[in-house]
């Protein structure tokens, strides 16, 4: 698949992310309706995260997230627990050494 626009994914990155994201987790304190599993199918991810380079590249709300991505405070709701779990700055992190790898980076100090 090749990159339309900045906010889509390239088959290549996506894989290189996917294991980079972190599994969901259920709040042992709380006390759900349904089952583990129960309820509306799982959101494709890598939509979810074209979703969120949707809005970071062109200064969208979230509310204003266009519908192929998924429901606006679905997304962004994993925007917040992704980020509260380190996973933008695991994927900086496996960027940067993946261009160290293929490029060289001329580190300063």
């Amino acid at each position: 698949m090749r990159q339309k626009c900045s906010w889509e994914i390239t088959d290549e990155f996506w894989e290189a992310s996917k294991p980079l994201i972190p599994p969901l987790e259920r709040d042992s304190e709380k006390t759900y309706k349904r089952k583990p599993g129960g309820g509306c199918p799982p959101m494709d991810m890598c939509k979810v995260l074209e979703g969120m380079f949707y809005v970071m590249r062109t200064g969208a709300q979230w509310k204003a997230l266009p519908k192929e991505f998924g429901s606006p405070s679905s997304v962004h709701r994993y925007f917040r627990y992704w980020h509260e779990k380190g996973f933008f700055q695991s994927l900086w992190v496996a960027g940067l050494e993946r261009y160290d790898e293929a490029c060289g980076i001329q580190w300063i100090g």
